[in-house]
């Protein structure tokens, strides 16, 4: 691994976290949201993540490095629940609404954990680039 590969690590490492904290404002913003059927109703996003290992490609400058790349985003499964709210316009015939299942407290946890992680990775980088800057340093 060169000393180059290490800004792609923690730049890859950065921008799934980007992602990480993207999804939890949107289900922070979708928490109190109402449907009028469990289908139509907002459900709890998650980024999912994958390591990349670049095996075979280690003398080739071009090639991917390490990192982490995001696959997807899923959706929890977790149940729907429903409020018995009759005089709400969202209503169904039975007087339900369907709200969502984000839990806004796992999503704080989220997004202090993601922001952390973040800022890990821009340390890596700062790290990385004082010794960079240091090693040019030791030829004057």
């Amino acid at each position: 691994m060169s000393m180059f590969s290490i800004f792609s690590v923690a730049g890859s490492g950065m921008a799934a976290q980007s992602t990480r904290l993207n999804t939890v404002a949107s289900n922070l913003a979708n928490a109190d949201s109402v449907a009028s059927s469990p289908e139509a109703a907002y459900r709890s996003r998650e980024p999912l993540f994958a390591t990349i290992r670049n095996q075979q490609g280690a003398g080739d400058p071009n090639a991917p490095g390490d990192g982490v790349q995001v696959l997807g985003v899923t959706e929890s499964q977790a149940a729907i629940p429903r409020r018995y709210e009759p005089g709400n316009p969202l209503a169904d015939a039975d007087g339900y609404v369907y709200a969502s299942n984000v839990n806004p407290v796992d999503e704080l946890v989220n997004m202090i954990s993601a922001s952390r992680s973040y800022q890990n990775n821009v340390e890596v980088m700062n790290s990385a680039r004082q010794l960079l800057q240091k090693t040019l340093d030791l030829g004057k």
